[in-house]
């Protein structure tokens, strides 16, 4: 069991991320895509091909949820599906380079805000920090994680 430290250490970062979350959220482009298809083409952009479970799995989302999601993604040209070599009765999806294109377009505003922030906020040794957070908030993100 954590201890206290661990314990406000945890609390801080929970409250730290959901407001630097909601934060850039309110920057997203309102006529965008949708978070579950901004979530989709980031997997695909970090993992490579995958099939529905493992992205449903992904986000916690039952397959059949992301069906409708898929199919539009596939329909607007930012992924395609394929036959899994390993097991020709799975699909794969793989995302296009219109996909790639339209993942970097959506980050590019929330991006541009959160440098701005960065840079009229901080000094360059919490710059240096903040890289060294990230970086470490990744492992944390990926810790014990299924897919």
């Amino acid at each position: 069991m954590p201890d206290d430290v661990e314990l406000d250490a945890a609390r801080t970062l929970r409250r730290a991320t959901l407001r630097l979350s909601r934060r850039l959220q309110a920057e997203r482009d309102e006529h965008g895509l949708s978070l579950t298809k901004i979530s989709v083409l980031g997997h695909l952009a970090r993992k490579g091909d995958m099939t529905a479970g493992a992205l449903a799995a992904a986000d916690r989302l039952q397959p059949q949820s992301l069906t409708r999601v898929l199919a539009e993604l596939e329909r607007e040209g930012l992924i395609e599906r394929h036959p899994d070599p390993a097991d020709r009765r799975q699909r794969r999806f793989r995302l296009t380079p219109a996909g790639r294109a339209a993942g970097i377009e959506d980050m590019r505003k929330r991006d541009a805000w959160l440098a701005g922030a960065i840079e009229r906020s901080l000094s360059p040794v919490e710059r240096n920090l903040v890289i060294l957070a990230a970086a470490l908030m990744e492992r944390l993100a990926d810790e014990g994680a299924p897919f």
